[in-house]
């Protein structure tokens, strides 16, 4: 071995002190301080022009992003500067998405919880026409008109997307396809039109029952349905099938035995974000299912309140006093984000109790 060889091998590595500057990296402080330093400047340059917070947070997001790519950019070189602006642009994109939610939840939380008491859940509106009542009513209908919704909807709809994926032949797999597309974009008013002459021809002008509703619904869920199963059952690799197919298993027991059960935490997901999906319409419900003040467990005889409805009515129409009315719609619309927040941690437990990682 040359004596430069063994020179170049024997030289130890540079140490950080001897690295020149633009690749040493910020301290981790460097962000705190550039925090601190863009809102002294923004409070300062606001004293002047005139304070308010929503100015206030924006002046020092766009000096604390200046003014950290321009320390990374003299310490850490062009690079790592820039990939330091992109997440701080990204992380208040995120921001800004989060603020309507935030606000959102923040909002029914305050003007609903004055209600959130017992009597909320174990009575209805019969005979009450002022302070008082509750939901009884609202969350029956809700519950038995989704119910009968999701009945109809999931076989119709997992069909549906067994036969786009697994036996799609011709023009009418592309028809139906065009078909499920459409319908995912039909305002919900729609349905509820399409339900109410559908039940005229049978009972005539002025009907009012809760089936009715479950099938406007059912409209509106099946699209989703479809499509969710229909994304899942692609995923499915097509080895399995052709494994079932060399042992001789025919195709629609390769379905039932080994595609279906395979994407079924993804199948039991998109079910349950489309129930979630439907239980907050309100506008096909006020045409076919109407509005009552009492507990009806029919969906085949009469009126059937719902909770979007409530709200809707409690809130147009509160009575006297206004605030008595308004305190019940705003319990109404938490108590409806609570069980659309219960059905999408459901999802995530239905998932991960199908999922094929469990062993299950």
């Amino acid at each position: 071995m040359s004596s430069t060889a063994r020179h170049t091998t024997d030289e130890p590595a540079p140490s950080l002190e001897d690295m020149p500057l633009v690749h040493r990296p910020l301290p981790r402080w460097a962000p705190y301080a550039s925090v601190g330093v863009a809102a002294v400047i923004a409070a300062g340059v606001l004293a002047v022009l005139g304070f308010g917070p929503v100015r206030f947070v924006l002046l020092t997001l766009v000096l604390f992003a200046v003014t950290l790519y321009a320390a990374s950019r003299t310490v850490e070189g062009g690079r790592k500067a820039t990939d330091r602006l992109v997440t701080i642009v990204v992380a208040a994109a995120f921001a800004v998405a989060m603020l309507p939610l935030v606000s959102l939840l923040w909002t029914v939380i305050e003007n609903g919880i004055a209600r959130f008491d017992a009597e909320l859940f174990t009575s209805d509106m019969r005979g009450v026409v002022g302070p008082g009542g509750g939901v009884l009513h609202a969350i029956v209908g809700t519950g038995l008109i989704t119910g009968a919704a999701t009945i109809v909807s999931v076989p119709v709809g997992l069909m549906c997307a067994v036969y786009l994926v697994e036996y799609r032949r011709g023009r009418l797999a592309k028809a139906v396809t065009f078909l499920v597309d459409v319908m995912t974009g039909i305002p919900s008013v729609v349905a509820g039109l399409f339900a109410y002459v559908l039940f005229v021809l049978f009972f005539g002008p002025g009907v009012r029952l809760g089936i009715a509703g479950s099938l406007a619904l059912s409209v509106l869920m099946i699209p989703v349905v479809i499509r969710s199963a229909e994304e899942m059952l692609k995923l499915v690799p097509n080895e399995l099938r052709e494994a079932a197919y060399a042992l001789g298993v025919p195709k629609w027991r390769t379905v039932v035995k080994v595609v279906l059960p395979t994407a079924a935490a993804g199948i039991a997901t998109g079910i349950t974000l489309a129930i979630a999906r439907v239980i907050g319409e309100t506008a096909p419900l006020l045409l076919v299912a109407g509005f009552t003040s009492t507990t009806n467990w029919d969906l085949t005889d009469g009126r059937m309140m719902t909770l979007p409805v409530f709200a809707y009515y409690s809130y147009t129409q509160p009575g006297f006093p206004p605030e008595a009315g308004q305190q019940r719609a705003w319990a109404a619309a938490l108590v409806l984000i609570i069980i659309v927040m219960g059905l999408n941690l459901s999802a995530r437990v239905i998932a991960r109790f199908f999922s094929p990682k469990t062993g299950r």
